[in-house]
């Protein structure tokens, strides 16, 4: 048995050999290749790749692939006569090894910098909103290939149809040696047409007017007064109002009212990058003076950069007072004409019919100040002043066009809004085939409801359009879903030192007007070179939803200093992501602030509102106080709770509650719609219609601002 495993064991010395090829040499491969002219049998032994050790050629193996580099020959060192170098070859080798490989570590470094490095910028090139990877390699001057090789080093993984956002579009342009200017698409559709525009092809252009006043001043009947003047001789009964918008006609010239339903809409519009007004004019009745939403639209006003015309009305009534009227407006930085300033006044009676063409024409005078011009030539751009659907006519849009001409048939694109006008209609509710600069039309044959204050944008390439509109939704999406808030004072430092704030708005709300213009002059006085504080709305009495409406379309803060906001308010500012301040004790607001400039604010205890409760009737009790009867109207009321006393939304007092009691039970807790007596430790000043509203302050952690 032995001997037949010794005859079937493989012999390597009888290994069959070519014929001609000499006999192997201990140490040397069995094969060692096809030979070629001048090169040597020993593989091992080929000049410029020398073996790493005896082991590997006694094995007639080559290194491996993936082994250490090979060292070329070096002539060994000189050596002492009888005496044999320390460590012998191998250590000689693998010292010269080491040397080798940390030359060649000290140089890849410097080569993978010099392979990163961009290239210089060279040109500048137009980059607007979702653009694909193949519009921006024809931009670039390189194959859609290299783009998407580009992508895929930032494990991008792109089509050549694929959106690009902005920032991954710069950087791309970047690593090709191209800086980018960003523009929206409508922006870009009409490039050529702007920079071929000439000022022969402008035209003058209707001014657009908005009316804006107090309540009860005489703004509508301003507005039917100046309807009926303008259709009396054309049109018996009166107009049809379809949209809110109508022109008239004045020395044959047209002017073109927005009839909004106060400045509110007007903020919402100003909120979303629409400048469609031209000329305010602000009503005053003349009996009753500058009011609080006077002075609100007078801060609307002044915040779009609007000019403004005052029309005193009433003046029919007796015993009014003009120049106390205008007092009040120098007061609010509206210097009357006749006193020296750049203000125009007019004073009207729409009851009467007095001077109303005189305000008329104090409108054309100031367009003509204005040089109001449009090129009617070029495609429409107009902005959405209302939408709605209509249950027979689908999605409509009251519009009015800003510049171009809107003819039936033309394909736009409003916001994420693609579709083409079907159908178009004036202010009277006749159609019409096309409509000129400052026009107001409602148009039909949108696809879905746009938001007020989009821009419709007239475009002739339509597939182009469609993929922006497609686009735009996908960002609308996924904004509503990231919820992007406005600017706080905790965001506020983060954002200064990223370059994107350089100036922080408030808006101030007071107990009384010399806090409020005291507090005022101190925060503006916080202004450093680095950053400006700004109050553009001082008022006093309570946070409304007025003040939030400002503060969202300025991106703003609001302060409340001893007021506190209504519930509307609260709301909408939740809604707006509205950042609201209640301070009590004005060192405090001003450290926060400060805190907030320098980047070291830290909010440790926030409020947290827990109910409210309105006093129905008040007790007094021997060696007790007064006790508060009350209604819970919202939340809770809870026994551990601070309270804060509300009389006509101003705090009157800040305490803790002394007693809670449920008919003659203690209680540790009041929900909503249940009656309770209320008891505030060291106050008894407590009277009928009073709030009392319970909140606690939790500890919240410390942010840290990098």
């Amino acid at each position: 048995m032995v001997e037949r495993l010794k005859q079937m064991r493989p012999n390597p010395v009888a290994a069959p050999q070519r014929p001609g090829a000499p006999r192997p040499r201990p140490g040397e491969p069995i094969y060692p290749g096809p030979v070629r002219p001048g090169q040597p049998m020993d593989r091992a032994r080929v000049p410029g790749r020398p073996t790493s050790s005896p082991g590997i050629a006694a094995r007639g193996r080559g290194m491996h692939p993936t082994s250490a580099p090979l060292l070329p020959d070096v002539a060994p060192a000189p050596s002492t006569p009888g005496r044999k170098p320390a460590g012998g070859k191998r250590a000689a080798d693998r010292g010269r090894r080491q040397e080798f490989e940390e030359k060649e570590l000290a140089f890849r470094p410097t080569r993978r910098r010099e392979a990163e490095a961009p290239p210089p910028i060279t040109r500048e090139i137009t980059v607007a909103e979702g653009i694909t990877v193949k519009e921006l390699s024809e931009k670039l001057g390189v194959k859609a290939s290299m783009v998407i090789k580009k992508l895929l080093d930032k494990k991008v993984f792109a089509t050549i149809n694929q959106t690009l956002d902005a920032k991954l579009a710069e950087e791309m342009s970047r690593a090709f040696g191209a800086s980018i200017k960003q523009m929206s698409y409508e922006q870009e559709s009409v490039q050529d047409i702007v920079e071929t525009e000439v000022e022969g092809d402008r035209e003058e252009r209707p001014p657009v007017v908005t009316i804006m006043g107090h309540v009860d001043h005489g703004k509508t009947s301003l507005l039917d007064a100046i309807r009926a003047t303008n259709v009396a001789g054309r049109e018996a009964g009166g107009i049809t109002q379809h949209i809110g918008a109508y022109y008239v006609e004045k020395n044959n010239k047209k002017i073109v009212f927005v009839d909004t339903p106060g400045h509110a809409a007007f903020t919402r519009m100003r909120a979303r990058g629409a400048k469609v007004t031209d000329i305010v004019v602000l009503v005053v009745a003349a009996d009753d003076g500058i009011m609080p939403q006077t002075e609100e639209a007078i801060n609307h006003a002044k915040a779009a950069s609007v000019p403004i015309i005052v029309a005193i009305n009433k003046i029919d009534k007796p015993n009014i007072q003009l120049d106390r009227i205008k007092q009040q407006l120098t007061e609010h930085g509206l210097m009357p004409e006749d006193w020296g300033g750049d203000t125009v006044t007019v004073p009207v009676s729409a009851k009467a019919g007095t001077n109303l063409d005189l305000l008329l024409e104090m409108i054309l005078l100031s367009a003509e100040i204005l040089e109001l011009k449009a090129n009617p030539a070029r495609p429409a751009l107009a902005t959405v002043l209302e939408a709605q659907l209509d249950k027979g006519r689908g999605p409509v849009a009251t519009v009015i066009v800003r510049d171009g001409t809107l003819r039936a048939g033309d394909h736009y694109i409003c916001g994420p809004v693609f579709g083409r006008v079907r159908a178009m209609f004036d202010d009277r509710g006749n159609p019409v085939k096309e409509a000129g600069p400052s026009m107001p039309v409602e148009v039909l044959g949108l696809e879905s409801v746009p938001d007020v204050g989009d821009t419709l944008q007239v475009v002739t390439d339509t597939a182009k359009a469609k993929q922006i509109a497609l686009y735009r939704e996908s960002k609308a999406r996924d904004i509503q879903m990231a919820k992007s808030s406005k600017i706080t004072l905790e965001r506020f430092h983060t954002t200064l030192r990223e370059g994107e704030i350089k100036e922080l708005l408030i808006v101030l709300k007071a107990d009384v007007g010399g806090t409020a213009e005291v507090v005022a002059e101190t925060l503006e006085k916080l202004s450093n070179d680095k950053v400006r504080l700004r109050v553009i709305l001082t008022g006093v009495g309570a946070i409304t939803e007025s003040d939030v409406l400002l503060a969202s379309a300025s991106n703003a803060i609001v302060i409340g200093f001893n007021v506190r906001p209504d519930k509307n308010a609260l709301a909408l500012a939740e809604q707006e992501d509205v950042d609201i301040r209640l301070h009590t004790i004005i060192y405090e607001l001003t450290d926060e602030v400060k805190s907030a400039m320098t980047g070291m604010l830290e909010p440790v205890y926030k409020e947290v509102f827990r109910g409210r409760a309105e006093v129905r009737e008040s007790f007094r009790i021997t060696k007790v106080g007064t006790i508060a009867g009350c209604l819970v109207v919202e939340g809770s009321i809870t026994r551990d709770s601070q309270v804060r006393l509300l009389r006509d939304n101003t705090v009157v007092f800040t305490g803790k509650i002394s007693s809670l009691k449920r008919f003659k039970d203690d209680a540790s807790e009041v929900r909503t719609n249940l009656e309770c007596g209320i008891g505030i430790e060291n106050y008894n000043d407590i009277k009928p219609g009073d709030i009392i509203e319970a909140f606690v302050k939790e500890r919240v952690q410390v942010e840290a601002f990098a």
